[in-house]
């Protein structure tokens, strides 16, 4: 899917929600089947006497993630995974709390992780996945009882409002193997394929995601139906689409899911999904609400009286990062609403609101993603509802309040119970604060620069902890991925500002030109353009943070991933001697190579121009003849390159090409290769040294 730049290139876009389903299934996935006799993990005790951030104490963080809400609107349930750096993976265990903030109990004890946990029956129940399969048991934890045993696994599930059927997913044999062909060679191993797309993100595509319907008699699940039986398409999308894709309507009669109905190289190169309604009782998909809307249509939800259904919307057919729109649809007489015309922002995610009237909606604005209102007939409404440097995650009805996750470049992930009078939030968990009282604190500032083009550019700065502005410090600036997204107010595990300010650097994080929070025309300057406008308001960054005294101009660092990969690539053949060293994580060198190996073929049709032998498109050809491999006969400047080798997205060669030809060219570098990991590094112990490694690199040639 579009991930390229929702999520490996820390952008907001759906983020935060995407981080949700992400760590639980991440959690699921290293737990693995674990032995009931297995202790469980659980949450890390440490002693930090010098105050100080290390990637071991990053490590070493409960991620909290998936708030859901009481019928009563009174309690709240959620996820914390609790890493171990010594298995060298994570344990997901369920939590309640009340919604002021009382009663905060752990509720699950398990060594296996528990994810996609969900009120059910009335609140008398907790549904969740373990295994791969539907339990359910007491809001205190108490008598677990397998629902499901579907031989396949489930990986996501919703349950009908009338509580009578069960939607969930699971993944449907595609293609054909060895054995297919030739049952007499069970042992021979092949990925076989005549078509685009044929892997994707860090997997060779041999099933795909469908989504089933059950009946439910409140016991166990009988007369399973594949809402897509017998098509070859996914639903959710891959890589990481999830049950939001699918929607029940008020009455159970009714699933609205986005579907991009499409193979080979039409797949590939498109990205116009399209939301569909089924009939239930038909056991049949009976119409395409947006046929003719030609992008992504997705997050189909349905009114609270199923009078209308609501999604959000991307106009244009290839282009992943289009500006994200609110529409509804009324279900009568098809009447459709833009309802978010009259303003020049993405919108992340969005509720109904109880009235049938409006909508609840997160949206990353001037660098800061926060919970606004929309009106449904009213387009010129619009209110900003939580303020402050945090990104709020998607927001979920609580009574006469809101719940959200909440965090920023100071703290992970917490949830809040928001005032929707009052405009304030509070935490109602704070499940890392015997870690976060113990560091020294960090101080995020924002600056607005003057591009060369005479336009203001959003720069945040994290000052290192005891930050004396009469010292001299050495900086890091970095380079965003995507290329379009926005460095706003999250916490990564990643890259993980306050981390390396921890270590005495002043970071630098530009929200150069490619940016999704500034509006359209700041978003899409950057396409068909990579070598130009964004990498002079890097320049501007970087010079601008100079002339300020504290910073040592001789001790800058320059480090990105993936496109921002990229800019480090670029930027070490033409930075003049700004920087001392630079690091790249599965970064693009070669563009031409990356045209014709990456998987989701209509990120680089578009952002690129097109392809490399199209020798008459100038914009193509101004791509691929800028390339940074390019020039790589300028590089003078030491160049750490990490990359995961299940990276199939920018796959692993980039990084061989980068190394070899700095070697090559006597230019000092190190190549760090991980065969177990994708276009990021999640293994706790792989992390920590990708850590170490970052950090090695910097000391070594910054201090």
């Amino acid at each position: 899917m579009h991930f390229f730049y929702y999520l490996c290139s820390l952008t907001r876009t759906f983020l935060m929600k995407k981080q949700i389903y992400f760590l639980m299934v991440a959690a699921a996935s290293l737990t693995g089947c674990a032995n009931q006799g297995e202790n469980p993990i659980g949450r890390n005790e440490l002693a930090i006497p010098d105050g100080v951030l290390t990637p071991d104490i990053l490590n070493s963080l409960g991620r909290v993630s998936d708030p859901q809400v009481s019928p009563d609107g009174k309690t709240v349930l959620y996820g914390v995974s609790f890493p171990s750096i010594e298995k060298n993976k994570s344990n997901r265990e369920l939590f309640t709390v009340n919604v002021d903030g009382s009663d905060n109990r752990q509720i699950t004890f398990t060594a296996k992780s528990e994810i996609n946990a969900r009120w059910v029956k009335g609140g008398s129940k907790i549904a969740y996945l373990a295994n791969g399969q539907i339990w359910e048991m007491d809001p205190d934890g108490n008598n677990p009882v397998k629902i499901s045993d579907y031989k396949d696994g489930i990986h996501e599930f919703t349950y009908s409002p009338d509580e009578k059927k069960i939607l969930f997913v699971s993944a449907v044999k595609y293609g054909e193997t060895v054995t297919d062909i030739y049952p007499d060679l069970p042992k021979a191993q092949a990925h076989i394929t005549d078509e685009l797309m044929y892997r994707h993100w860090d997997e060779w595509v041999e099933s795909v995601p469908h989504p089933f319907v059950a009946d439910y008699d409140g016991k166990k699940l009988g007369n399973i139906v594949d809402i897509l039986e017998g098509e070859p398409y996914e639903c959710p999308s891959k890589p990481f689409g999830d049950i939001s894709e699918l929607a029940w309507s008020p009455d159970s009669k009714t699933i609205a899911y986005a579907c991009r109905k499409k193979t080979g190289k039409a797949y590939t190169f498109s990205t116009n999904t399209d939301i569909y309604l089924y009939d239930v009782a038909q056991k049949a998909t009976v119409a395409n609400l947006t046929e003719g809307m030609m992008g992504y249509d997705m997050q189909p939800q349905f009114s609270p009286d199923g009078q209308w259904i609501a999604w959000t919307s991307m106009e244009r057919d290839g282009y992943e990062a289009d500006q994200k729109r609110l529409f509804a649809m009324n279900l009568a007489t098809k009447e459709k609403i833009y309802v978010s015309k009259e303003r020049d922002i993405t919108i992340d995610y969005f509720i109904w609101r109880p009235d049938n009237k409006g909508f609840y909606i997160t949206a990353c604005i001037n660098g800061l993603t926060h919970i606004h209102e929309f009106e449904l007939s009213n387009p010129g409404y619009f209110r900003q509802i939580t303020h402050g440097y945090y990104d709020m995650g998607s927001p979920i009805l609580a009574g006469e309040k809101l719940v959200s996750l909440c965090q920023s470049m100071l703290q992970p992930s917490e949830v809040v119970a928001v005032d929707l009078q009052k405009e304030e939030f509070t935490f109602i968990t704070v499940e890392n604060k015997h870690i976060l009282d113990q560091l020294k604190e960090a101080k995020v500032e924002e600056r607005w620069m003057t591009t060369t083009d005479k336009k203001k550019m959003l720069t945040w700065v994290v000052y290192p902890p005891d930050f004396d502005k009469t010292k001299k410090y050495p900086s890091i600036m970095m380079c965003l991925g995507g290329p379009q997204g926005t460095i706003s107010q999250s916490w990564s595990y990643r890259w993980n500002y306050r981390l390396m300010a921890a270590q005495g650097y002043v970071v630098i994080l530009p929200n150069r030109r490619g940016t999704t929070a500034f509006g359209k025309e700041w978003c899409e300057q950057i396409s068909g353009d990579y070598t130009g406008q964004n990498m002079k308001d890097y320049l501007t960054a970087v010079d601008e943070m100079c002339k300020e005294p504290f910073i040592d101009t001789k001790r800058v660092a320059c480090s990105g991933a993936s496109y921002g990969g990229y800019s480090v690539f670029w930027l070490a053949g033409h930075h003049e001697k700004r920087f001392r060293a630079f690091i790249a994580h599965a970064g693009i060198f070669n563009s031409e190579q990356l045209y014709m190996t990456t998987e989701e073929m209509w990120f680089a049709q578009w952002d690129n121009g097109g392809a490399p032998w199209d020798k008459n498109n100038k914009i193509a050809q101004r791509t691929y003849n800028g390339s940074p491999h390019t020039a790589v006969s300028k590089w003078d400047t030491p160049i750490l390159v990490t990359h995961g080798e299940r990276d199939f997205r920018i796959p692993y060669d980039q990084a061989m090409a980068a190394f070899n030809a700095a070697r090559m060219h006597d230019v000092p570098a190190e190549l760090i290769v991980f065969p177990e990991e994708n276009h990021w590094i999640l293994k706790p112990q792989n992390s920590i040294f990708w850590h170490r490694m970052f950090y090695r690199w910097l000391d070594k040639w910054m201090k």
